[in-house]
């Protein structure tokens, strides 16, 4: 019981998995750096990359299989939250206010375009809290270095998910289905979610392989 709270919390978490993703952040952050250095698209008074971007590693390489940690969820949560965060800091004076309302309409953005990603929050927070080097860049700060820095981490992830042999961009691995069809489909996992009071970070189609394989092994447990 002493050790519980240092037990990972996440289900099928293992050490090697860990490990793999420190490594991964490290060099795809590093490289994301030089990236944006090379290319030189980054005004000399902007980072070359920006906080969010260590938060979008975390979900990218610690949990790819996050429907929140996917491409698309990557560049456009947090390209357009940039730009949301943006527009809210030239139009709502009082700097309090604009910080709550750029998050919050973020969210919105981001579930609209099916592209709701965590460290968008910040990217949009940043845009209203991040310095007079930030608001003179304008909209040009959601693309060099938001989109940049995101287009950059995705791509080298892509690459060091496939040496490391994980699924990136991720898809529910095919499973061999038991003699006897699962009484369970995506159209029952779907009102069985939609009676739930909460969202949950899996796709459903990884939920219907979860639950077709804890079946299997259900079976084989009871001996049928």
């Amino acid at each position: 019981m002493r050790f519980r709270l240092f037990q990972p919390i996440l289900a099928g978490a293992r050490p090697l998995d860990r490990v793999i993703a420190c490594i991964g952040a490290t060099i795809c952050l590093a490289l994301t750096m030089a990236i944006g250095a090379g290319l030189e698209l980054t005004a000399a008074d902007l980072p070359l990359i920006v906080a969010p971007m260590g938060a979008s590693a975390v979900l990218i390489f610690a949990v790819p299989a996050s429907p929140l940690a996917q491409p698309w969820p990557v560049v456009g949560g947090n390209t357009l939250s940039a730009l949301v965060g943006i527009a809210v800091y030239r139009h709502i004076p009082d700097p309090m206010i604009a910080a709550g309302l750029a998050v919050g309409l973020a969210i919105l953005a981001m579930s609209l375009c099916r592209c709701l990603h965590p460290p968008g929050g910040a990217a949009a927070l940043t845009a209203v809290i991040g310095g007079e080097s930030v608001h003179a860049a304008g909209y040009s700060f959601a693309l060099a270095p938001v989109a940049l820095n995101s287009v950059a981490l995705v791509m080298l992830a892509m690459v060091f998910h496939r040496l490391s042999t994980h699924s990136y961009p991720h898809r529910a691995a095919p499973v061999a289905m038991p003699p006897v069809a699962s009484g369970l489909h995506l159209d029952d996992i779907d009102r069985a979610l939609a009676e739930l009071p909460d969202s949950f970070d899996i796709s459903r189609e990884d939920l219907d392989v979860l639950l077709s394989l804890a079946e299997t092994h259900a079976r084989a447990r009871r001996g049928h």
